[in-house]
């Protein structure tokens, strides 16, 4: 049998996850992922950043822009935004901001690295500016 694509990998990831299919952490995520983009690391760490952001953002949508892979390589990129109501502050981003029932959209530019039909590294970058100038949180950044 051939080995999934990064691109097959990571799609049924994402699906999976914007279905809310937890179980696609453990068969999906490496143990030992590494994670460029956060302190948390590994398949627990994932598990937590998941559930602060589904704590702080009621009605999450996510909306994917862009998905593509490098052929036959282990690269995967991804564009996607996410849109929720801020109705908690449990990230380290929000915190110290009211829950204020503002309706937020945050943009991530991701990137996966696939090995052996998991993923093995995370990269990603994010518009937190956008989200606190939304919250109208501009007095964190002088902190």
């Amino acid at each position: 049998m051939a080995e999934p694509t990064a691109l097959s990998v990571v799609t049924q990831f994402l699906d999976r996850i914007e279905g809310r299919d937890r179980s696609a952490i453990d068969d999906l995520l490496a143990t030992d992922l590494v994670n460029h983009a956060s302190p948390l690391q590994g398949r627990e760490g994932w598990r937590a950043i998941l559930a602060m952001i589904e704590h702080d953002l009621a009605d999450l949508e996510v909306e994917r822009h862009h998905l593509f892979g490098d052929g036959d390589g282990d690269m995967v990129a991804h564009h996607t935004t996410l849109h929720g109501t801020h109705v908690a502050s449990t990230m380290p981003l929000l915190g110290g901001i009211a829950a204020s029932g503002t309706r937020v959209s945050w943009t991530f530019m991701h990137l996966w690295r696939v090995a052996d039909g998991q993923i093995v590294e995370h990269w990603a970058t994010r518009d937190d500016l956008g989200v606190l100038r939304k919250l109208e949180a501009r007095h964190t950044l002088e902190a």
